[in-house]
């Protein structure tokens, strides 16, 4: 007997797997994935977990061990559940990313805009995978090229962001923007975050960048600490090509994307970013508005707020 979830076939409860990565170098998220683990088993779902994290959480005979970190080990999965904070979050992300298989994300860190669901959410997390209560979204992510007198010579991805920086403290960037291959303005910096929608909250906003609402379909260019007079930060198309072209008389500087992975710049490098032909596809629990995680994430004021007039 199959059922149908969100376009894919999945067998009895006995023959569905779950993915569990967590940040195990925390107590908290060790007792957390244990609780996971226990109340999937209990319901007959099966788990598999990294074999280098495994000797860190007490698991049953029952869970399956895999060695490496690599798509094909979420092959059979119906769901990557993520324990940790936006930096096991964001690791989580190149897994899914890789797999295509939807990742559920409970924080335990401090603000966890990928997470769905928090620390004192476990038992609700655990019921909602067992009854298949939950919805995939797809989000944006960013392809990146580097280029050096007209050559590739590198390529990654991001979620979040792609960020050009300095790598010297007493020198600024120089560098000139372009969007879809005209040229916008050129200044020195500390560096440019382009950045998805998703991304919008993470070092965008720190660089005093806009919010923008996930279901928005755009791309964003905010640079950082400008010496300029127009330095704002622009949200263009969604097929919009951003480049970031380094002079070559600066200091070199740096790529990261997502914070995760990094580049040291050739001199006279050319960043390129545009929309991401894989997403990351995300599992949803709540359908709580954007709004109300802006506001809960980031504990902002609403009180005195009436609402319209019934």
């Amino acid at each position: 007997m199959t059922s149908q979830t969100d376009g894919r076939t999945v067998g009895t409860a006995a023959e569905r797997t779950v993915f569990l990565l967590a940040h195990t170098g925390r107590p908290a998220a060790i007792r957390s994935a244990e609780l996971v683990v226990q109340g999937l088993l209990r319901s007959g779902l099966g788990v598999r977990v990294l074999a280098q994290e495994a000797a860190d959480l007490p698991l049953p005979p029952a869970v399956e061990l895999i060695p490496e970190a690599t798509p094909e080990a979420l092959d059979g999965c119906e769901l990557l559940i993520v324990l940790g904070g936006d930096g096991t979050l964001l690791r989580g992300a190149e897994f899914a990313r890789a797999s295509g298989v939807p990742m559920l994300g409970v924080n335990l860190g401090r603000v966890g805009f990928l997470a769905e669901a928090e620390r004192d959410d476990l038992d609700k997390v655990v019921d909602r995978v067992v009854t298949r209560e939950y919805e995939v979204e797809e989000r944006m992510t960013l392809d990146v090229r580097v280029r050096r007198n007209g050559r590739v010579v590198h390529t990654d991805w991001a979620l979040n962001e792609a960020a050009v920086q300095k790598v010297s403290p007493e020198r600024m960037l120089e560098v000139v923007l372009e969007i879809d291959g005209r040229p916008v303005s050129g200044f020195g910096c500390d560096g440019i975050v382009c950045a998805t929608p998703t991304g919008s909250t993470a070092y965008a906003f720190s660089a005093g960048g806009p919010v923008v609402w996930p279901e928005v379909e755009a791309l964003l260019m905010v640079p950082i600490s400008a010496h300029a007079l127009f330095a704002k930060p622009l949200v263009t198309s969604p097929t919009s090509v951003l480049a970031v072209e380094v002079q070559p008389d600066t200091p070199n500087g740096v790529l990261w994307c997502d914070g995760r992975r990094t580049l040291e710049l050739p001199e006279g490098a050319r960043v390129e970013v545009r929309r991401g032909e894989v997403p990351v596809r995300l599992a949803r629990l709540h359908h709580a508005s954007f709004t109300d995680r802006l506001v809960a994430k980031f504990a902002l004021p609403v009180s005195g707020w009436r609402g319209a007039p019934q």
